[in-house]
């Protein structure tokens, strides 16, 4: 693979106008395609196959403004007045007169035909059904019912607009969120002490995201597509755009620094570097597109949606960019005597002291070479003194220590999450301020949790007519009896077909734990409601349909968690052919999840620092978040693995000491490393100033993941792990090592056209121009 890469590499640089003309061209016809078509995003949670949704979907043939989605108007009168005064009651009339000619509605239900007045009079309730999803409201549509509140508030009445149909936006960077980028570039241009290069992993990224996004929006007019979808490509396309661009560009400024030509440097850094991004991508591709098998659509759609965007950046990383070192030429090398090129001078890259079978006499003479001090002396990171090399030199002193330490205060991370609850977000988590925020306080604070969401019964006759109907009041009557039901309305009867359709309001929330309890209740009595009414029944709604969705992915989640980890140890075995490596790894992914888990439970469900995160209500978390956490953190603990432990290696096969060898690689993939977390991280936390109920807690569990998954696992008890271990971190049963595939992902079998002509000094390549 990296032979092939280097030949990408150097065509990239050679025929540098002709890949900036594709991909200028690939995203111009992604920009054309969305404004040719257009896009509309999905907000809709279907679960096909489940109850709810079988129900859901029967239910619309006789009753399509149940089976739609709905809005709720909130009218509050002002103190010591009714809703029932005459001027009041006026304006209370005239506004859902005017509701019932908006666009698309298809009922309105006045509050005295609901039984939605409050016992003091103060606060009625009216609810607006449409016979469309909420995904197919139109653009406006909402505007318009909320114009039609005139007339009351006119007559002295607040009134807020709310419901099933209100839900969460599309999210619109803002000030906040875009500060992520700005810190990017500081903390590249920390790294570089280059403006040129610093700005280079951006541009690249932008090219990748504009790419992406733009081309995810055109195939929204036709494939559904979330905001939250969106939202989590946004995320990972300016994350991993900008640090799969930053390993590449590194090793490129290291071998320019060095004194190779900038051409063979690009396929070089291409071939090296940019196989282990290939690899990186390709293990968080291969964990998104995983998120299939959970068999929910909008799943589905985000994991594909997202993944298509980290191919892309792999793309634009080992093609655009070495095409723009081929425009930069020499000058992307540090100035000389700068502290950029005096660390790159000390650095070494891979290849350029050990060929194929090189490798094989070091690791098969290790042994002997472990007493070598003369060639220890030697080595590059022995001469550059980073603060990386010291952090690896501290932590390995005292291996057990540092090991039992992490692995202590990783594991005290994790223990919130074992209260750890899954459902939907509804309007409670909306923003305060909001509309349909306001509607749901009212609502809840007056008539109770349950209104918020209630359910949907289905009923079933096995005769239509007049008995049907005695049938569906009978199973109005049972489900009035079950313990947890605050309020039954009365059946709406097909008569055709004899079908009952009968609202359950529960007594506790859309998200409490008694109302999942209820619709359990219900569809383990649903047997004998059948056999004491003659009619089948099924529980459907929003409410149930959420609860289906995050029951299925609760189920989801060890069989998705398995998956992953195996896939963990088969790739880290494939790269690192060694033993300890994968399980190590894999345990430290475990780890990093565990306490990205409790910290999630933590904030948004303990309440911890909730304030401070500007959290709008505290409560279940969101139901895909540990699958998507999973998926995602997986691939990003995969480069740093990567990087840093290839590095380690490369040491060990040039020198045969294990314990220097993890010092020494640490010291050299240490800058690099570090400044790829924090990119990760002040990106994905700048996502956290989103006032989306689903973006903020995904976008805070990888930013915490990434911090802790870099700074604890990887540069601490990666190395300390492996000093323990010793040589026998990188040893592999014979047998073993027969049967895999060698994948060559550090370049050591690269070959080198220009190796026999001697490399031009750092001044004459700053001279040049490429």
């Amino acid at each position: 693979m990296a032979t092939w890469l280097y030949r990408l590499g150097l065509g990239a640089y050679r025929r540098r106008r002709l890949v900036l003309a594709a991909w200028l061209a690939v995203l111009t016809g992604a920009v054309c395609a969305l404004l040719l078509v257009g896009g509309k995003l999905d907000n809709e949670f279907t679960i096909p196959g489940s109850e709810s949704q079988r129900a859901q979907d029967t239910m619309a043939e006789d009753f399509p403004a149940a089976a739609g989605t709905s809005a709720q108007i909130a009218f509050t009168a002002p103190e010591g007045a009714k809703v029932t005064d005459p001027q009041v009651a006026q304006g209370i009339q005239q506004t859902l007169a005017a509701a019932q000619d908006a666009p698309q509605v298809a009922a309105v239900i006045p509050p005295d035909k609901a039984g939605t007045v409050t016992p003091d009079g103060r606060t009625a309730l009216a609810q607006v059904n449409y016979d469309v999803s909420r995904s197919d409201l139109d653009d406006g549509t909402l505007d318009s019912l909320e114009e039609t509140t005139k007339a009351a508030e006119k007559a002295g009445l607040e009134v807020s607009v709310g419901g099933q149909a209100y839900g969460n936006g599309v999210l619109t960077p803002s000030v906040l969120e875009l500060l992520g980028v700005v810190v990017a570039l500081a903390v590249l241009a920390l790294t570089f002490g280059s403006l040129l290069a610093a700005g280079m992993p951006l541009l690249t990224a932008f090219v990748g995201i504009g790419t992406g996004l733009t081309g995810l929006l055109a195939l929204s007019s036709g494939v559904t597509v979330s905001s939250t979808a969106l939202s989590l490509a946004l995320m990972l396309g300016l994350a991993v755009g900008i640090d799969y661009a930053l390993f590449v560009l590194s090793r490129h400024r290291t071998q320019l620094a060095q004194g190779t030509e900038p051409h063979e440097s690009a396929g070089r850094a291409v071939g090296t570097a940019g196989s282990a991004v290939v690899f990186a991508g390709a293990t968080v591709v291969i964990a998104l597109v995983g998120l299939v098998v959970v068999r929910i659509p909008f799943l589905t759609v985000m994991g594909l949606s997202a993944a298509a965007t980290v191919l892309i950046a792999v793309l634009v990383a080992v093609t655009l960019l070495p095409a723009l070192f081929g425009f930069a030429g020499a000058r992307l090398a540090p100035r000389p005597g700068s502290r950029a090129a005096r660390r790159a001078a000390g650095s070494s890259s891979p290849g350029d002291d050990v060929s194929a079978k090189d490798t094989e006499d070091a690791e098969d003479t290790a042994g002997d070479a472990a007493g070598d001090t003369e060639e220890a002396a030697a080595s590059p990171a022995a001469k550059a003194p980073v603060m990386g090399r010291r952090w690896a030199r501290l932590v390995t002193r005292r291996p057990l220590l540092v090991v039992i330490g992490a692995v202590a205060a990783l594991v005290t991370l994790a223990l919130p999450a074992a209260d750890l609850r899954l459902a939907l977000p509804d309007n409670g988590t909306a923003a305060h301020g909001t509309s349909q925020r306001e509607t749901y306080d009212t609502v809840e604070k007056t008539f109770g949790p349950g209104f918020n969401g209630p359910l949907l019964v289905l009923a079933e006759a096995d005769t239509p007519g007049e008995t049907g109907q005695r049938q569906a009041a009978a199973v109005a009557g049972r489900l009035q009896k079950l313990p947890g039901v605050a309020k039954i309305s009365q059946p709406q009867y097909a008569p055709e077909s004899g079908r009952a359709v009968i609202q359950v309001v529960p007594e506790g929330g859309p998200q409490d734990e008694s109302t999942q309890d209820l619709v359990d209740l219900i569809r383990d009595d649903a047997s004998a409601i059948e056999r004491e009414t003659g009619a089948a029944v099924s529980v459907t709604g929003t409410t149930a349909i959420g609860i289906d969705v995050s029951d299925r992915l609760s189920a989801s989640l060890l069989p998705f968690a398995g998956v992953v980890v195996g896939l963990c140890l088969i790739l880290l075995l494939l790269v690192f052919r060694s033993l300890v490596v994968p399980v190590k790894a894999t345990i430290g992914f475990l780890l990093s999840v565990g306490a990205s888990f409790g910290a999630v439970v933590a904030v948004f469900q303990w309440g911890w620092l909730a304030d401070a995160l500007d959290v709008a209500r505290t409560g279940p978390v969101v139901s895909f978040l540990p699958i998507v956490l999973m998926a995602v953190l997986f691939g990003l603990a995969m480069d740093y693995e990567v990087f840093l432990v290839s590095s380690m290696r490369e040491e060990w096969v040039r020198t045969g000491r294990a314990r220097d060898a993890v010092v020494d690689g640490a010291g050299q993939a240490s800058r690099v490393v570090t400044a790829a977390a924090l990119i990760m991280f002040f990106v994905f936390a700048s996502f956290v100033t989103t006032e989306d109920a689903i973006v903020k807690p995904i976008a805070f569990s990888l930013a915490f993941g990434v911090l802790v998954d870099a700074f604890v696992v990887r540069m601490t008890l990666v190395p300390a792990v492996l000093a323990m271990v010793g040589r026998g971190a990188w040893w592999l049963p014979r047998g073993l090592d027969r049967l895999l595939p060698d994948l060559d992902i550090e370049g050591a079998r690269l070959h080198e056209p220009a190796r026999d002509a001697p490399s031009r000094p750092l001044t004459e390549i700053n001279a040049g121009s490429g």
